[in-house]
């Protein structure tokens, strides 16, 4: 059972140039090459310029630079390493060589698994291994690490030599990437690599810069895998060529998401001379391979004399929905076509907000970020309307409707699906409709943490049903919310999963019995608030009465006297020894999820008034809030380093700590919060590779910047409104669908004037330090005039707080 991410040590290191930017000169990528691809690539236009894709390729951001279409299936991109913490995405700019371009990549994730089909262009002997990428087995230093982990991260100047093998090393001046599209120089074999995509389909294309023969190696045995020494874990593999053009392939991967099905279809711009079939890296002669480790070396005579396409469908239904998917989406081998086409879905998407601002830093940024909020969950159904499903069986799609993957709800759900509901709102539905499908499909029901059709199980809580939930709060039709209903309740009431009866039976879930139970108990609490919404909203009122006072679970597991969260025996009582900055009691595991006390005693987003009379009042509350800004950033030695980007005890760089600078607002004192977040805003994002506290998380991380930097944050998606924060934006324009815009502006705005003198919401004063989905979901202006000092009085009026639990501030 996973129930956090791994630290899987033995990643990365630093080599060679320390930043990379998508304004490389794209000159040097084919100065001396002969046989040059046809023009060169147009730079990106409109706000896609100011997009840098390789924020996130640094530290530990866990990001790709590859080609993908937004919410694509394809994620066409070269992989750096294939094995340790820091190469969950299969690239860090620091890693100094290339193994090959493989079209499945994750965006941000702890955990990880994909890096499908790897493709590398050579000349010269086929060589079947990638060799040694020539570094040890450490992880990146981060600008963001703790104390705890800094010491033991690698020197920045620690360059990687490559042993020998089919990596090459290449060009840094070469590499160059915008929305869409990817180039790079391979040193060691000198060819021009660029790649582009559809959504289910990416096209390579090749300029071997020597006249003669090449090849292109099909690394089918490729994948990501925990421990470089174990090879990624394959079953039922198949290749075959089909006419002297065509390779197509499936096989199972047992990495994170175990079982799952890829299959591909891959077509050449031109016959290949010859082709040699390998198993476990012995030639298999005949036109097919099956096995476990397969390879392909696909040989030009001619490799020199023009640039070489290869065009790659993927499916997880079958081999033939690959070649559909390849067929529909590129019939000819038109590269410039399909980049245009590409960048222009890019525009369209990252058109729906048009932010301005004086700062180029922000605005890089602010694009940078949305940009990553649309690289998951992703598409996951052919064009025929077949996906394969959570039970592994094929299903069939109405017409019109999309299945999704890649949905990191631990994360997510707290800044970039409520992100969605604003800028996406056509497409909620959809991905909510495809949580609902899962949940009737899975043998492990709601879905956690879904992958390619398997239940990876990873994180705690099952917080697909918060999105659910605050769909449905904020009123989006065309979702089945009665036929999820008995899915959930059947979890949420009746199942033995991870500690759930010790929650229903104690109240919480006792420490001494399950590992991470201060953290599961919290989270469960909030999930209970999700659930009871849910129940509202099918008619099931009496399960709503229940899961409500349970959500209120939360206190069970905080001690008055210490004013922690803290672990809990079976017995009833508190467990020492206690270290508020310490993982857990005992050695065994630990007491909480990527955390500690100090977070996890601000995990409450749904019962703050309640809560905070828990401490002995809301000034109190506002007191322990301050201190965990201002302790000691110290942290234990076995710290996870999840725990990064440290504001005192405060970690930016992990998503439990998200909504907590805005809880200032509750108790009147909001000012605290708009220092607090412009701060945050200025000092935990960069436009540059090392320009992430933490990972990425399929969009979380850049999703709190986008929509903090608009002025607002949903601290309690279900309660369907958002609270002010300070926005960084000069003004934007938000396209809501169907025809309605929201407008924003900050009057007097700048990088000293963090605080809100007033606010107006279409002319109108607004004294409250929050709005409604509903009010912004119709189309208006919301105005902020700023200031370099704090306006005490805004927010502070119990009337003007936001509400909680579904009540109003009352004290």
């Amino acid at each position: 059972m996973v129930t956090r991410r791994q630290f899987l040590q033995g990643a990365a290191a630093l080599t060679l140039i320390g930043g990379v930017g998508q304004q490389r000169a794209l000159a040097a990528a084919v100065a001396g090459m002969r046989g040059t691809s046809s023009s060169a690539i147009p730079a990106a236009e409109g706000v896609s310029r100011y997009v840098d894709v390789f924020v996130g390729t640094g530290g530990h951001g866990h990001t790709y630079p590859g080609a993908t279409m937004p919410f694509g299936m394809v994620q066409l991109s070269p992989d750096t390493n294939d094995a340790g913490w820091d190469a969950c995405s299969g690239y860090h700019q620091n890693d100094g060589s290339i193994m090959g371009f493989s079209h499945t990549h994750l965006s941000g994730t702890g955990a990880s698994d994909m890096l499908d089909v790897l493709v590398m262009p050579a000349q010269g002997p086929v060589l079947l291994q990638p060799g040694a990428r020539g570094l040890p087995d450490k992880n990146y230093r981060s600008r963001y690490d703790s104390a705890a982990v800094a010491a033991e991260r690698l020197p920045p100047d620690l360059v990687g030599v490559p042993g020998p093998g089919y990596r090459s090393r290449y060009d840094r001046a070469s590499e160059q990437a915008q929305p869409g599209y990817y180039r790079v120089r391979l040193t060691d074999h000198d060819i021009l690599a660029e790649l582009t995509a559809t959504l289910r389909a990416g096209l390579h294309r090749y300029t071997f810069g020597k006249k003669g023969s090449g090849h292109l190696l099909v690394d089918f045995a490729h994948g990501f895998h925990d421990n470089a020494k174990v090879p990624c874990k394959v079953t039922d593999a198949t290749l075959k060529l089909v006419g002297n053009d065509t390779l197509v392939g499936s096989r199972r991967v047992h990495q994170w998401a175990n079982g799952r099905y890829i299959h591909f279809a891959m077509k050449l711009s031109r016959p290949f001379t010859k082709a040699e079939l390998f198993s476990n890296d012995a030639q298999v002669s005949g036109g097919q391979a099956a096995g476990t480790h397969l390879k392909a070396a696909l040989h030009f005579s001619d490799a020199g004399d023009a640039p070489l396409l290869a065009k790659v469908g993927i499916s997880a239904v079958d081999i033939d929905g690959a070649m559909r998917n390849l067929d529909a989406e590129i019939p000819d081998w038109n590269f410039e076509r399909v980049q245009r086409a590409a960048a222009d879905a890019w525009e369209r998407e990252l058109g729906r907000i048009r932010f301005d601002t004086s700062s180029a830093t922000v605005r890089s940024t602010f694009y940078s970020a949305l940009y990553h909020t649309m690289l998951a969950p992703t598409l996951f159904s052919d064009v025929d309307g077949r996906y394969r499903g959570m039970d592994l069986k094929v299903h069939q799609l109405a017409e019109g409707e999309h299945n999704y993957s890649t949905y990191s709800l631990w994360d997510t759900y707290r800044a970039q699906h409520p992100l969605l509901t604003l800028y996406q709102s056509e497409r909620v539905p959809d991905l909510v409709n495809g949580l609902v499908r899962m949940s009737l499909e899975s043998p492990a029901g709601p879905p956690v943490w879904p992958l390619q059709g398997v239940e990876t199980y990873c994180m705690i809580g099952y917080h697909s049903v918060v999105v659910l939930a605050e769909a449905h709060a904020k009123g989006f039709k065309g979702i089945d919310y009665a036929k999820a209903w008995p899915v959930y309740r059947k979890l949420a009431m009746d199942e033995d999963y991870r500690g759930l009866p010790y929650y229903r039976k104690l109240g919480y879930i006792p420490s001494d019995k399950v590992d991470e139970a201060v953290s599961k108990t919290l989270e469960y609490a909030y999930d209970d608030w999700a659930m009871a919404h849910l129940a509202d909203a099918v008619g099931a009122h009496d399960d709503a009465k229940v899961l409500r006072k349970r959500s209120q679970n939360y206190r069970n597991v905080f001690d008055r006297k210490m004013t922690f969260t803290r672990p809990r025996g079976e017995n009833g009582k508190w467990l020492e020894p206690f270290d508020p900055r310490g993982m857990g009691h005992s050695s065994k595991w630990r007491d909480f999820t990527e955390s500690n006390a100090w977070e996890a005693t601000f995990l409450n987003q749904h019962d703050l008034y309640d809560y905070m009379k828990l401490f002995g009042s809301e000034a109190a509350f506002e007191k322990k809030l301050d201190t965990l800004f201002t302790t000691s950033s110290e942290l234990p030695a076995d710290a996870p380093p999840d725990i990064a980007g440290m504001v005192g005890q405060y970690a930016h760089g992990n998503e439990p700590s998200h909504h907590v600078a805005y809880l200032y607002a509750y108790t009147g004192a909001h000012y605290k919060t708009q220092s607090r977040v412009r701060m945050l805003l200025d000092t935990m994002y960069r436009a540059a590779p090392d320009g992430l506290a933490g990972n990425e998380d399929c969009g979380q991380m850049s999703a709190w910047y986008v929509i903090s930097a608009l002025g607002l944050y949903a601290v309690d998606p279900v309660s369907a409104h958002y609270v002010f924060g300070s926005p960084l934006l000069d003004s934007a324009e938000v396209d809501l669908g169907q025809g309605r815009k929201l407008a924003v502006v900050a009057h007097g705005n700048g990088p000293d004037k963090p605080y809100i003198q007033s606010i107006t919401w279409n002319g109108k004063p607004w004294t409250k330090s929050w709005i409604s989905h509903a009010e912004l979901a119709q189309g208006g202006t919301l105005a902020f005039t700023m200031g370099a000092t704090p306006n005490k009085k805004f927010g502070a009026a119990p009337a003007d707080r936001p509400p909680s639990f579904g009540a109003a501030a009352t004290s």
